[in-house]
């Protein structure tokens, strides 16, 4: 049987410059904690994620495949991830802003998977549309979106995605789909850890500039007063049903609290922020002991909402 750091080897020798050895993951998240993808690269078209594909087919499956956004909702230990990394360069991050016309109904912004979601928020603005103004505060891409769900100020993205292309690269299969695929949830879907979102399709409205930019403004302006700045993840923990999950850990008592390099934000509970050059075992055993607490003393089970990567 091939050794699993051959099969490796043989990735990165198959990709060639395109395939950079033991790269720090932690600066690409915003915990900024964690160690080193074992191969890293970064694609600027569809083409080289088919290349992606072809070299870790032709390893039969035997190389752990990731797919990183802007990394704002996950946590990599500090081993790293000992597979191949994939990021989306700028090369898939076009937009494609049409023309809106007086009295026109909904029309469709393509984005590629790899556009910050800010970016999206405030060239549909200044395109003069509406519809995508909850995406400027939050810190991640077109494709993370997608994959999670992501929303915020009574939208998200289930809410006006109209379709996608995606591409999995550890199964020869790919497409262009609807919602209707995603089985979307709160901040979930059912996109595999290895699947690409190449493009999505999002459907906007035609707007008035200038009440857009003051929409932004009010989204900025509230996730600064209401929201810790930092190394973090934004909201860990999922809002149980009919409650939150940052009131039951104020609740339980947990503001402020420290386990090493990690503490509960005392600002708002449900954000764990990471020291410079601090530990994610540390946010890992705070995650846990913030659950096990919240557990004991509400009765509540709460379900993180950051991926783990790279952990047992």
């Amino acid at each position: 049987m091939t050794e699993p750091a051959a099969l490796l080897d043989a990735v990165a020798d198959a990709l060639g410059p395109a395939a950079r050895r033991q790269v720090p993951l932690g600066p690409l998240t915003t915990y900024r904690v964690g160690g080193p993808a074992a191969v890293l690269v970064e694609a600027e078209s569809e083409v080289e994620l088919l290349a992606v594909r072809e070299a870790l087919r032709r390893a039969g499956g035997g190389v752990p495949v990731l797919v990183l956004g802007k990394g704002s909702n996950l946590l990599v230990a500090d081993e790293g991830f000992p597979g191949v990394v994939v990021r989306l360069g700028s090369g898939m991050a076009a937009i494609d802003l049409p023309a809106p016309a007086a009295g026109e109904g909904p029309v469709v912004v393509r984005a590629g998977g790899g556009l910050d979601l800010p970016v999206l928020a405030r060239r549909s603005v200044s395109a003069g549309l509406t519809g995508l103004e909850w995406a400027v505060g939050i810190p991640g891409s077109v494709g993370g979106a997608v994959r999670m769900n992501a929303g915020g100020h009574g939208a998200d993205t289930a809410s006006c995605l109209v379709r996608y292309r995606w591409l999995d690269l550890a199964a020869d299969a790919d497409g262009v789909d609807g919602p209707e695929r995603l089985a979307y949830g709160y901040r979930s879907s059912s996109v595999r850890p290895s699947e690409v979102v190449v493009w999505a399709e999002l459907g906007a409205r035609p707007g008035d500039p200038a009440a857009g930019r003051q929409v932004l403004s009010e989204v900025v302006r509230w996730r600064r007063e209401h929201q810790p700045g930092g190394s973090n993840a934004g909201s860990v923990f999922a809002n149980p049903a009919g409650d939150s999950a940052g009131r039951l850990v104020e609740a339980a008592g947990l503001k402020g609290l420290r386990l090493g390099t990690a503490r509960v934000s005392e600002k708002h509970a449900n954000f764990i922020q990471a020291d410079d050059g601090g530990r994610a075992a540390d946010v890992r055993a705070l995650m846990a002991q913030v659950c096990h607490t919240v557990a004991e003393r509400t009765g509540v089970e709460l379900c993180p909402e950051v991926r783990l990567v790279g952990f047992p």
